[in-house]
């Protein structure tokens, strides 16, 4: 009996994360574009347990029995990224949530044994919109309706970091409690209300299996100390926050370190800069200086050169204003 556990267990870490052997490959690549969809695909989950099902959109494909596979066409395309970048400049919004689910949409079109039957297939009652399914896909396991996230959220300085409520994303808009309660109560069972049966049936759907995969990374508290949320997966990427005040002493550190912000276009991949694209410590001082006390939280990373001459992330960080979480935009 305990080693059937065992084996389920595996099975399940398997189905988490089919591509462990390739986690450092999104290091190795050179296109910004290319690293981003290599990240979205082979990045761990935040959580490895929660209230609501979870799958690794690629779980059931070929891609997943013979990952080398996967890792074949990814160099493919870092050597000629048209393809995908044809298929992002469809893109009207730079937001980052619909940046991620166009590097799945564009994945799960060319994985093979996946069948990408609809994406943000909306759902109405008459005239009006009731949501959208985001992936509607067909593989060897059946259909499934799937839900896709990407979220950073930022731990609190003090008190119960197991709870979900606790973790707010750096604009403070949301909670990870409150994500995935919309996502339990309103986004998964969406496919299988009855006002759902028409659009999928037009796919050729008459049930789909929900599921969510919720990509990111957390953030912990500096100084101070917080636990992982409950339910977090061991191998979730992970940073610091910290307050404006508390910078000097944080970057005291590494008197040597090359800092600088991210756009919130390249939150997900590590970082990669070319040496021209390096900043200075001036660069850095001075842009430090001039940003306004009650800025927007700003993404930092800590880069170092790696062989090839090119600035890799070490680390990264949130910079938040001193009146943060308390500060609303």
């Amino acid at each position: 009996m305990g080693e059937r556990t065992g084996q389920r267990q595996t099975g399940y870490a398997r189905r988490m994360m089919p591509f462990a052997d390739l986690q450092p490959l999104p290091r190795q690549l050179r296109h910004p574009a290319v690293r981003d969809l290599a990240w979205t695909l082979l990045a761990p989950p935040l959580l490895a347990q929660c209230a609501c099902p979870q799958r690794h959109p690629l779980s059931a494909s070929d891609w997943a029995g013979d990952p080398g596979r996967l890792a074949a066409w990814l160099a493919g395309l870092d050597r000629d990224p048209s393809p995908l970048l044809a298929w992002l400049a469809r893109l009207t919004s730079r937001r980052l949530g619909l940046y991620y689910e166009a590097l799945w949409q564009f994945a799960l079109r060319q994985a093979p044994g996946v069948e990408l039957l609809a994406a943000n297939l909306a759902i109405r009652d008459g005239g009006r919109t009731l949501g959208e399914l985001d992936i509607l896909l067909r593989d060897r396991e059946g259909d499934h309706h799937l839900e896709l996230a990407i979220k950073l959220y930022l731990g609190p300085p003090q008190g119960d970091g197991h709870d979900p409520a606790h973790w707010i994303g750096p604009g403070c808009h949301d909670r990870l409690g409150s994500k995935l309660g919309h996502l339990a109560g309103h986004q998964l069972p969406m496919s299988a209300q009855p006002h759902s049966r028409a659009a999928l049936a037009e796919r050729g759907v008459t049930a789909a299996a929900a599921h969510l995969w919720l990509g990111g990374y957390l953030f912990y508290p500096w100084p101070g100390h917080a636990e992982a949320p409950t339910g977090a997966h061991p191998a979730h990427l992970r940073g610091r926050w910290l307050h404006r005040r508390e910078w000097p002493g944080y970057a005291a550190q590494w008197p040597a370190a090359h800092w600088q912000p991210l756009p919130r276009h390249a939150w997900l991949a590590p970082a990669r800069v070319q040496p021209q694209a390096c900043w200075s410590s001036r660069q850095f001082h001075d842009w430090l200086a001039a940003l306004d006390e009650l800025a927007p939280a700003q993404l930092l990373v800590r880069l170092e050169e790696d062989t090839d001459g090119a600035w890799q992330e070490a680390e990264r960080l949130f910079l938040v204003a001193n009146l943060w979480p308390l500060l609303r935009p």
